[in-house]
This record gives structure tokens, C-alpha cells and sequence, in this order.
């Protein structure tokens, strides 16, 4: 809802210091024999949206299988960002472009703590935020015991900066990559429910 007075570009400007990162997930099924071709496209089609502002990054997934759907992920820092990238007519030629390489399968967007709790094959939206932290800090507070115990004793010579920054990226990728798709499984029926 705007605020009276001010212009809707204020009010993006406002949204998009509050707003978290989105994470975009689009799968497409390429053509068999055109796999090069996709590739050669996809990397054309990133670096377009890599000059927008907010562009975070962005990474491949490749079937294991020919005939499966290949997944192309890309993040902005702010939805108004990404809708800049989204509505713009470079993506549109783009797009385009893969027409005859490619079929657009699904688009899933996440952001903030969703990004930790999604489910393969599930297109639902994210539960409550409520039932995120309250697993997150059910998965965080015994991890942050456990590395205060084994990790920061090893690392106590060591300048504060270095210590943080160890700290802060074993914990975040023991998060992402081990913890939190575990703990999303183990609690999915409080999380999503039946």
C-alpha cells in the first residue's frame, strides 16, 4: 500500500531495501541433440542479466539423463530487482532466442529462509515463518554448541576476523548444504502438514 505522497518508484525503492534476495529456479527440457546449443544460450542469457543491478548470481544443473529437465537458477538481491530483469525486453529477446532449443517446464521463486525449506517435487508455497525459525533454531542452537566445542578451540591464535569468518562459513555451509534439507524432511509434517 503506498503512502500517501509518495511515487511508486519511492515506494520500490523503499521495498527493495527491506526486501530479501530471490532465488529463481526455472526447469526447461532442451532438446535432444541441442544440449551445446543450451549451454551456449544459457550463458549468453546470464550475462545479459549479470549487467542488471541487484544480480546476485546463477548456476546450471544438468540432467543426469538425456530428456530430463535441465535447472537454471539465478538470484537478485531485491524482487524489485528481479522484476526489472524479468520485465525487461532484453530477457524477452532472450527468451526467445530458446524457443526452438527449449520448453519452459516450472518456475519456482524463493526467498529469505524459504531457500532452506523446499522439498524436491514440491511447488507449494514455503510454510510459516514462524515454523522456519523455530526449526532453524532447533537445527542452529545445538550446531553453534557443537563448533564452539570442537572448532574455536583449534582456531583461538588465530585474528578475530579470520576466527568469524571460518566460523560463519562452516556454519552456513553446514546449514545449506547438511543440515537444513535433513531437519526440512524430519519435521515436513509440522512444517507443511499432512
Amino acid at each position: 500500500m503506498m503512502r500517501t505522497g509518495s511515487t511508486l518508484a519511492e515506494e520500490m525503492s523503499l521495498l527493495s531495501q527491506t526486501a530479501e534476495p530471490v532465488t529463481v529456479t526455472v526447469a526447461r527440457r532442451v532438446a535432444v541433440g541441442r544440449e551445446r546449443e543450451f549451454e551456449q544460450w544459457y550463458d549468453g542469457i546470464i550475462a545479459a542479466a549479470s549487467r542488471y543491478p541487484g544480480f546476485l548470481g546463477s548456476g546450471v544443473l544438468r540432467p543426469h539423463t538425456t530428456g530430463q529437465a535441465w535447472h537454471v537458477v539465478y538470484r537478485f538481491a531485491d524482487p524489485a530487482s528481479l522484476n526489472r530483469w524479468e520485465s525487461s525486453p532484453e530477457r524477452a529477446d532472450w527468451l526467445r532466442r530458446a524457443e526452438d532449443l527449449a520448453e519452459e517446464t516450472g518456475v519456482a521463486r524463493v526467498s529469505g529462509l524459504e531457500t532452506w525449506f523446499s522439498l524436491p517435487g514440491r511447488t507449494a508455497p514455503a510454510p510459516p515463518r514462524w515454523k522456519m525459525a523455530l526449526v532453524t533454531l532447533g537445527a542452529i542452537v545445538p550446531l553453534v554448541l557443537l563448533m564452539n566445542l570442537t572448532v574455536l578451540p583449534l582456531l583461538s591464535g588465530w585474528p578475530l576476523v579470520a576466527r568469524t569468518l571460518v566460523f560463519s562459513g562452516t556454519l552456513t555451509g553446514l546449514m545449506t548444504w547438511v543440515v537444513m534439507p535433513r531437519m526440512t524432511r524430519l519435521f515436513r509434517r509440522f512444517l507443511y502438514g499432512g
